[in-house]
């Protein structure tokens, strides 16, 4: 039971060094980590990440205390030792990349109008667009419903040309498919 603790830690750790940009950004990293343990499938993973976007709170740490206590509930059948699951996989999300920032800040704070490192930032950013829009296709109902495609335009649309505040498209969506896909 003690090495599922630190594998669940491990994971997230991976994801909380290698995530560069945070929130949203790291969801294709911390998808590969669960489902590619086996932890869980890739429709349990869209469910949790839908859980995850409609609640408050970083994305990231949601997700991790998620699959934390998932894997340790799997296994032990307690929710205590799930309890501690979910404190692992947040402490794996977590702890590295404080101790790097604490690191990043001396370093960036010094070195930042470097040339080679605003081209550093640079050159990374098109590849977390790129992250997100993989994290987007796989997460989309299979085979895709007219009805998601045209949620996602209209959410899109409306973020694009008025500025709507997120949290508003989340609970309108929360509120229809409460409505429209309740079985």
């Amino acid at each position: 039971m003690l090495g599922l603790f630190w594998d669940v830690f491990m994971a997230m750790a991976r994801v909380g060094i290698f995530g560069y940009g945070g929130g949203p950004a790291v969801i294709p990293l911390i998808q590969k980590e669960a489902v590619g343990a086996k932890w869980m499938t890739a429709e349990e993973f869209a469910a949790a990440l839908a859980m995850g976007n409609a609640l408050p709170g970083p994305l990231a740490t949601k997700m991790s205390a998620y699959i934390g206590y998932l894997v340790l509930m799997q296994q032990s059948h307690n929710p205590v030792i799930a309890l501690l699951g979910a404190i692992s996989g947040v402490l794996g999300m977590v702890v590295p990349s404080f101790f790097m920032m604490l690191g990043l800040a001396v370093g960036f704070l010094q070195f930042k109008d470097y040339p080679q490192v605003k081209g550093a930032l640079q050159a990374v950013r098109p590849v977390i667009v790129a992250l997100l829009a993989y994290t987007a296709w796989t997460v989309v109902p299979q085979p895709i419903h007219i009805d998601a495609a045209l949620m996602a335009v209209i959410a899109f649309a409306l973020l694009v040309a008025f500025d709507i505040h997120p949290v508003l498209l989340i609970v309108a969506a929360t509120i229809w498919g409460a409505v429209m896909y309740a079985r």
